[in-house]
This record gives structure tokens, sequence and C-alpha cells, in this order.
């Protein structure tokens, strides 16, 4: 007990025992993290993986790398999963059009077979998130509870009624109109462009799959009470009060003044 209490004494116990403290906290934090992250799709066959592997060789590996181990000019795609990708591509982001401060929608480039097998290479690579099942994505979720999780985790970014709007240095939130629920439930476990990634341990398939069926309800109901001026709430409707509004009451005086004289 006497060469314990020595040792306790000594400097650098101190030190060591805050080293351990990290590293057991570390790894509880990464399995906390991960015991529920959906893992790679292992149900593609062998030849989407070798027909995903030419299409990247050449259409990708440019920018990404050979591998997909990432170049000055991509980051590497080992680990983002099958869902990064289809996300990416089925969207249009990627190939990127030209250089900027985020990929924007465009049409897509590539077929929905084509990636497929663009998803099934990256995703043998290394395991990632997994394009998600169809009983997350039904649209047949909680939409209340979905509107609560979107306006606690999105809303800041996306307007609480998923109109989009603007971030620092020319990037921008996307309107999430018309957009599937796939890509939804995707691009919260992949996080692309400025977005973080919500896996499971943030937000849950249920919770995902909530959100989703409420991003429906709201682009189903339209705009009931007359034209949504963008759906950017008080600042636009005043704006236009203002600029509408003063702007018919001072031709009104004009005209009255002029018809006087």
């Amino acid at each position: 007990m006497k060469a314990i209490s020595q040792k306790r004494r000594h400097p650098l116990a101190a030190i060591a025992l805050l080293l351990m403290g990290l590293l057991v906290t570390g790894g509880l934090y990464a399995v906390a993290t991960t015991v529920n992250q959906a893992k790679a799709d292992t149900t593609y066959s062998a030849s989407d993986v070798a027909e995903g592997g030419k299409l990247f060789a050449a259409n990708c590996a440019t920018c990404h790398g050979v591998g997909a181990s990432g170049s000055q000019s991509g980051p590497s795609l080992v680990g983002v999963g099958a869902a990064a990708v289809d996300f990416q591509v089925g969207t249009g982001r990627m190939p990127m059009q030209m250089n900027g401060p985020q990929a924007e929608k465009k049409p897509a480039q590539f077929n929905e077979a084509q990636t497929k097998q663009l998803a099934a290479y990256v995703a043998s690579l290394a395991p990632g998130p997994a394009i998600p099942e169809a009983s997350v994505i039904d649209g047949k979720g909680d939409a209340a509870k979905g509107g609560e999780l979107f306006r606690t985790n999105c809303a800041m970014c996306h307007n609480a009624a998923a109109a989009g709007g603007a971030l620092t240095r020319g990037k921008f939130a996307p309107a999430l109109a018309g957009v599937s629920g796939q890509h939804i439930y995707e691009a919260m476990v992949t996080g692309p462009q400025n977005m973080p990634v919500f896996n499971d341990a943030n937000i849950s398939p249920e919770g995902k799959r909530d959100i989703i069926t409420y991003l429906k309800q709201i682009e189903s109901n339209g705009s009931p009470g007359g034209a949504d001026l963008g759906a950017l709430g008080p600042v636009s409707e005043g704006l236009f009060v203002w600029i509408a509004g003063l702007g018919v009451i001072i031709a009104f005086t004009i005209w009255l003044t002029s018809r006087t004289s």
C-alpha cells in the first residue's frame, strides 16, 4: 500500500490518469456513435462493383484519385459509403460542373443503374452509410414529431418552411421542396457540403422518417393563405407591405393631386 501511495504522488501520475481518462472517453464515444451507424451495403454484385470501378476511373478519378484515395482536387471517398455516392451523383451535384463555393444540383449525368454501380464500387472500399431501406423513407412517420426535430436541427439553415437560406461565403442551404425522401435521408447521414452529419446516435432512423414525413406534408399543403412570398416569414411580408403598400398610397396621392390641379 505504501508503494502504491508513493506512485500516486509521482509528478507524472496526474498526466497518466488524464491520458487514460481521455482514451477511455474517446473509445466509449466511438462505440456509442458507430454502434447504430449504417454500414456499407453488401448486396451489390461483383459485376456492379467492377462496372462501377470502370465508371469511376473514367469520370471521377481525375479529382478523387485512383482508388478514390483523394487528391489536391478532391477528397478521399474511402468510407463515405453508398449513400454519399447515391446522393451526390443522383442529384447531379457530382461530377461538378465548375469550381465554386459548393456543388449545385443539376440534371444527373448518370442513369439509375450507373449510379448504383458507382455506389457499389465506393461501398466496396470501406464500410460507410448505406442507401436507406424503403421502410424509413415511405413518408408514413409522425409529422408532428418530425416538425419538432426539423425546427430543432435543420430550420436554422433550411428555414422553418424548408425554403432554404443563405450561408456564408456564397454558400447556401437549398430548398427541400421536390427532393426525394431517399436523398433527404442520405443527406442527413452523410452531411454533404456544409451540412452536419446526423448519424443514428443524433437522430434515430425513426426520427429521420418523421422529418421526411413532415417535409412531404408541408410540401403537399402548399400555401393555403395565399402567396408565400418565398416563405421567408414576417421580414419578407413586412418588406412587401412597406414597398408595395406605401407605393400604392403614394401613387394614389399623386393621382389625386394631379386631378385637383
